[in-house]
Formats: C-alpha cells, structure tokens, sequence
C-alpha cells in the first residue's frame, strides 16, 4: 500500500504542468517595480499568451529598453539577418540590436537601466546564438555593475550532452564557451556555469538573480509552445537540430525554403533519394535558400518515430553519397566553428566511423560533465 501511495504522488508531481521563470511574476515583479528595467526578449518570451513586454507594461514597470537577438525582437528575421535599432510599435519602447555590428549592449546603453531581464527560449546548442547573446549581456552586466535577472526555461534538449567542447581557437558567435555541441543545460544554469568558472572577459563576474523554472527537471520531454526562431517549427527540428545544423556547411538542403526545415536532407540528384521537395523563398524564413527553385531528392526525416539524440551517421551518409568530398562540404573551416575544432572533420574525411571518431571527445566531455554538475538546478536525467 505503501508503494501504491508513493507511486501514485510520483504520477502526480510528475504531471503537473511546467511554469518557466516568467510565468511565476510574485517572484520578481516587486523587484522590477520603481526600477529602470532593459529586457533581453524575443518572441518567445510569453507570459500563456501574453508578451512580457505587454505585461510589465501594464504592472507599470518601467521597460527603457528592448534589447534584440539574433532574429529580432518579434523573432521575425532570418538566420544572419542583419538587425536594426527600431522602436516597438505597439509600447513605443526603444529596440536596440545586439545581432550585428552591437553584439553587447554599450557602457552608454546601459546608463539609465537599473536591472537587466533576460527571457528567451533556448535550443540546448553550442551554436544556437541566443547564449552568445547571454554571455555577451552578462559581460556587460558584469562590467557596469548591472544586476541581471534570469528568467528561465526548459531546454528542450537538456536530457543529454554530447559532442566536443569548443576549443579556444575557434571561438566565434557560434561558440563562445568551452562547452560541447549539446550542453544539457537551461539558461540560468548556463549563466550560472559562465559564472562560476569565470569565462567572461577578464574573469569578471555578473550579479545574477535565477527565477527558477517550477516542475521541470531534465529528464521531461520538453515542446516548447512558440518556435524559437523561424527555421526551427516544432519539437523534431529541435531534436534533429544538433545533427542537421553540420550540413549548413554543405552544398545540402535541411529543408530552408520549406514548411519543414532542419526535418528533410535533399540535394538536386535523383540517385539520392525518393522523396522530394524544392526550396522557395520564404518570407520570415528564408529568402534565399540553398539549393533555391531546384528539386531536391533525399530524406524525410519527418517519419522517424523519434529524432535520434547528436549523431554523425546523416553527415557520414551523405558524404557517402558524394564522388568527392568537395562537392559535398562546401565551407570546411564552417564546419569547423560549428564544431569547436577541426579534428573532427579530419577523422570523418579519414574515414572513420562514428564510435571511433566519438573517442576523439571523450576525455573532454568527461570533464565538462563534472564542471556542470556543481551548477544544476534542476534534477539532472541520471
């Protein structure tokens, strides 16, 4: 009887429903109120269905600035979009661009802000740029003695780690921190990581305030209710995303150009496959995409049953495919950033399986397991 009534309240606590940082706002509304408050915010920072900018708004928060990621502010521009300072059209609230030339907020655009809140919906990758943007907000946080409070959100890919960690001759946006390709972390636990092994410019160090996510912890599958950015639609691009974003170094499709990006590999070849799709300009999603008005055969990866976790095997497959290599890997030292070194695609072009090329990380990884542990909030997938 006793088993039944444990089993029976584990069912419970399991069941109820995930609240992010944001949607908790007795945690942290007296603390913004008669503040000057900047918001790091994208189009996924919702409170149910309500912006957190309309939301403060009408608590009378005082917002000075939006700062914009990679996407902008209502998450409507494509990957590498050029973002431009604007202004909100519905609050009036100054947009100021941090995916450009201004990768992190001034000494000046600081001034008259008391408090920063960041609030946006992560992926789980090295490369997913919104955590350059943090790490890049956190120093200037850090260095103008700004507090930053984080509001956070499930990863959706936070039930593993997996790949090598960035090595520092390769950092860039689309690696910034010596974490793998899958970090397994949420954004305050990433923050906190940042942090603690003193990664910022100069080793300084960030005043931080975490608003918790309530009832998650990193076994839950996680489908995040708004897309994080305009190539990533639905729960199985964000799993086929660690493993897909690799062809962006390729002459390949991932379905940019269609309603299923990071879902389907093409290639305009008949001999690679029966199924077929041709990429076309999209409006908030992709203009010009590769293999643009070309039909493209290859791989539906739409009917797996379940996305595979990180994995080399689609890249290796295709490659296969090729007579020779260069025709496939288009930007080698882009591959090379997207993985934080260039052994890797040393080892793939060798010939080398999976298993053994995973060995090449392994140390590395171990390591990095260790370090994350001491900053977890959340109970952990083993």
């Amino acid at each position: 009887m006793a088993l039944l009534f444990i089993l029976i309240n584990a069912a419970s606590a399991f069941s109820k429903p995930i609240l992010p940082g944001a949607s908790q706002p007795e945690k942290y509304l007296e603390l913004l109120q008669g503040r000057s408050i900047g918001l790091v915010v994208n189009q996924t920072s919702t409170i149910g269905d309500e912006h957190i900018v309309d939301f403060l708004t009408k608590k009378q928060v005082s917002i000075k600035t939006i700062f914009a990621p990679e996407h902008g502010f209502r998450g409507e521009a494509g990957a590498g979009e050029t973002i431009s300072n604007s202004k909100d059209t519905k609050t009036g609230i100054p947009i100021v661009s941090i995916y450009g030339k201004n990768k992190k907020p001034t000494a000046k655009q600081l001034e008259n802000i008391d408090i920063v809140v960041f609030d946006i919906q992560d992926v789980g990758c090295r490369f997913y740029t919104y955590i350059s943007t943090l790490h890049y907000v956190m120093e200037a946080c850090g260095e103008n003695h700004k507090k930053l409070v984080i509001l956070d959100r499930p990863n959706p890919n936070g039930d593993y780690t997996a790949g090598p960690v960035l090595k520092p001759a390769f950092k860039s946006f689309v690696g910034l921190d010596p974490i793998p390709v899958v970090h397994g972390c949420t954004i305050g636990e990433l923050a906190l990581m940042i942090n603690g092994e003193k990664w910022l410019n100069n080793g300084i160090q960030t005043e931080l305030e975490i608003i918790r996510v309530e009832n998650y912890t990193h076994k839950m599958p996680f489908d995040p209710p708004i897309k994080p950015s305009p190539n990533l639609p639905n729960q199985q691009s964000i799993r086929l995303y660690p493993s897909l974003c690799f062809f962006e170094a390729t002459s390949v499709s991932v379905g940019r150009g269609t309603e299923f990006p990071f879902q389907v590999l093409g290639y305009p070849n008949p001999d690679f496959g029966k199924f077929t799709f041709t990429p076309k300009s999209i409006l908030g999603m992709d203009l010009n995409p590769l293999q643009k008005d070309k039909l493209c055969y290859g791989d539906d990866l739409r009917s797996l049953a379940t996305a595979p976790k990180f994995t080399l095997s689609f890249f290796i497959q295709w490659l296969n495919k090729f007579k020779k290599s260069d025709q496939f890997l288009t930007r080698a030292s882009w591959f090379n950033l997207l993985m934080g070194n260039d052994t890797v695609l040393k080892l793939i072009l060798e010939g080398k399986d999976e298993a053994e090329i995973s060995k090449s990380w392994g140390l590395e990884l171990a390591n990095y397991r260790s370090i994350r542990k001491k900053y977890l909030l959340y109970p952990d997938f083993k």
